[in-house]
């Protein structure tokens, strides 16, 4: 079955992402009609697909001959696109921005459940060559996860004498620590198989701006899984203009030390491991992109007789865990989880 999409924002990612792989895809969606701030991007895609451009979202979720609205990129509307899909019967592909509290969260949830439509939250790391082979791996191999250690190293503006674009830039920059640390939660519960426990986190500030994080989660033993430690940190520290520290021998994006050996992932498709065999090193370059894994499975979840709702409910964990840091990083004490609620 081809589904006839509508594009709502396009992203930094739609280079690099969501175009090659709607290409590649092209048997299973076909673009239909696009609506984004950014007129020039929005006009060459547009041409490049032989889409329509709209001039709003409301206008783009109503068409007939839409069966699906892709969102993205975060915008000034906030959920109001997903509501309106919702409206309208028209599944939804969210990329756009995850951190949102419990109510807020239930609300919308409560809203897609309401209409019967399909959603799927964007999580890229968990669709990576690399990390699908890990979790081969975790199952075969190097058995269950022990200590997990994700690092992300971003750039940062420069804070003397910005302009005002510059301080908006700074807020961007902000938001897209918090997406980041976000999806390395979700990364680790994913990897893992469970929900942490409790989280203890420290920050170190620069002035007003919190420039890095550092989040231990505690995972219980479960079964026969034993007890995990997971340990993220994410930091805005090198200014953006220095472009060869930031690079600087970065490490993996994630190491992970299991049961029968451990394991180092670049992404999104090397991935190092050593048992007691020795040294194995995989490159996965062949496997299916990350933007046609997400896709594949959007199509999957709209096509599919079952409706696929886990994520959004992924997506809220994840805030939750992240709230929980940021409240023991201000109280420097550990903070209990209860996700089950």
């Amino acid at each position: 079955m081809r589904l006839r999409v509508g594009l709502i924002g396009l992203g930094d990612a739609w280079q690099s992402r969501y175009r090659p792989a709607l290409r590649l895809l092209h048997d299973r969606f076909e673009v239909r009609a696009i609506y984004t701030n950014v007129p020039l991007l929005a006009e060459h895609a547009a041409s490049d697909f032989q889409a329509q451009r709209l001039d709003g979202y409301r206008a783009l979720v109503s068409r007939s001959d839409i069966d699906a609205v892709l969102i993205l990129e975060p915008c000034w509307q906030g959920w109001l696109p997903l509501l309106a899909a919702c409206d309208v019967g028209k599944a939804v592909y969210w990329a756009a921005d995850l951190n949102f509290d419990y109510q807020q969260a239930s609300l919308v949830k409560a809203k897609i459940d309401r209409s019967g439509v399909a959603f799927m939250a964007e999580f890229p790391r968990r669709f990576a060559p690399a990390t699908l082979r890990l979790k081969e791996l975790i199952a075969t191999q190097l058995g269950k996860p022990k200590l997990v250690f994700c690092h992300q190293r971003l750039p940062t503006p420069t804070p003397h004498k910005r302009t005002p674009a510059e301080r908006n830039g700074s807020r961007q920059a902000s938001q897209t620590a918090d997406r980041e640390q976000l999806e390395l939660i979700d990364w680790c519960r994913y990897v893992v198989g469970r929900d942490p426990v409790d989280v203890y986190a420290r920050e170190h500030w620069s002035g007003a701006k919190c420039d890095y994080r550092n989040i231990s989660m505690a995972f219980d033993s479960l079964d026969d899984a034993p007890p995990v430690t997971a340990q993220i940190s994410c930091g805005s520290y090198i200014p953006t203009q220095w472009h060869e520290a930031i690079n600087f021998r970065a490490p993996s994006a994630m190491q992970i030390c299991c049961e029968h050996g451990v394991a180092f992932i670049d992404l999104p498709s090397t991935l190092v491991w050593f048992d007691e065999a020795g040294r194995h090193l995989e490159s996965l370059d062949t496997e299916m992109s990350v933007g046609e894994q997400l896709l594949t499975q959007f199509h999957r979840a709209v096509t599919s007789l079952v409706r696929k709702m886990g994520d959004l409910e992924d997506a809220w964990r994840a805030s939750q865990i992240l709230q929980a840091a940021r409240q023991s990083a201000e109280s420097k004490q550990s903070v209990g989880l209860d996700l089950a609620r």
